[in-house]
């Protein structure tokens, strides 16, 4: 009985995983046009990694643990609009 309802709680985490995920995808309009993919992306650079830091601070506080503070990310600039369909 516990092994049906812990298969059944991970098909629900899982398909409610895929779901914010097709949610965010067509919120944020990432399959339009290049130019709005664009912007999140560059968006996305500016909030994930001080995001990514006040978490790691978080989990210091929470657990005493020290982590060593990593290097910056490089800096990338792939223009999205410049190699759309550049294959083709």
């Amino acid at each position: 009985m516990v092994a049906r309802v812990w298969s059944l709680m991970r098909f629900l985490i899982k398909g409610s995983v895929a779901g914010g995920a097709v949610y965010l995808v067509y919120d944020h309009e990432l399959l339009g046009p290049s130019d709005k993919s664009q912007a999140a992306l560059q968006k996305a650079g500016e909030v994930v990694p001080p995001a990514m830091y006040q978490f790691s601070q978080y989990v210091c506080q929470q657990t005493g643990l020290q982590i060593p503070q990593l290097p910056a990310p490089p800096k990338i600039y792939f223009p999205i609009r410049d190699s759309w369909n550049a294959g083709i």
